[in-house]
């Protein structure tokens, strides 16, 4: 059997070198993706004591682990994911895919709507390298993202969602500007520079 490829090789060795990862381990975090929470939560103090989040596509779990210790015991936080994840204390987690029925109804029972004050949205498609392929997939999680917080969030709740720059970008910006009083688009340090993601931000939910 041949060995590892050099892109492969490359990507470990960028990995393990990586400051943000040494981190997340040496701060007890599952993911170097933390960083990108905590650096947008600093700036714009998006979790609070006591608040509902909810975090979509959650696993491993480095963005419930944060929220969890923010929102504290007097808060909640709701994680869902495809892929399983290994409990957290202080999290409720709700495995398997939100577009099907059931688990959307196993959802909506832990967070009806207008019950979450700041939706969380890490999720991201498995990539084929194809852009043609995965610029679709990955807007459609962003959409659906965003239809969601329009339906589960407080008045005045946030969200903060991953997008990818192309095709129906500016469209979900516009869209999500007709439902906030605030939008910007984010890229945090812990983002690899390379990457075509970006966060947006939306505050200031309002009920149409």
């Amino acid at each position: 059997m041949s060995g590892r490829s050099k892109s492969s090789g490359r990507w470990l060795q960028e990995h393990f070198s990586d400051p943000f990862v040494k981190r997340a381990k040496s701060q007890g975090f599952r993911s170097r993706a933390v960083f990108k929470l905590e650096e947008i939560d600093r700036r714009e103090n998006l979790l609070r004591q006591g608040q509902v989040c909810l975090d979509l596509g959650a696993a491993p779990g480095a963005w419930s682990q944060y929220a969890q210790q923010r929102v504290g015991r007097a808060g909640r936080v709701i994680a869902t994911d495809i892929l399983e994840m290994v409990p957290l204390a202080g999290v409720e987690f709700v495995q398997g895919d939100f577009r099907e029925p059931e688990v959307f109804d196993a959802l909506l029972a832990r967070c009806p709507p207008r019950s979450v004050d700041v939706l969380l949205s890490d999720m991201a498609p498995n990539l084929s390298g194809v852009d043609a392929i995965d610029q679709p997939r990955s807007m459609n999680l962003s959409e659906l993202a965003l239809e969601l917080a329009g339906r589960v969030l407080k008045r005045e709740g946030t969200a903060l969602i991953k997008v990818f720059q192309g095709v129906g970008f500016e469209e979900l910006v516009r869209g999500a500007r007709l439902q906030f009083g605030t939008v910007k688009l984010m890229k945090p340090q812990a983002s690899r520079s390379r990457s075509p993601e970006l966060y947006l931000l939306a505050k200031a939910f309002v009920m149409v």
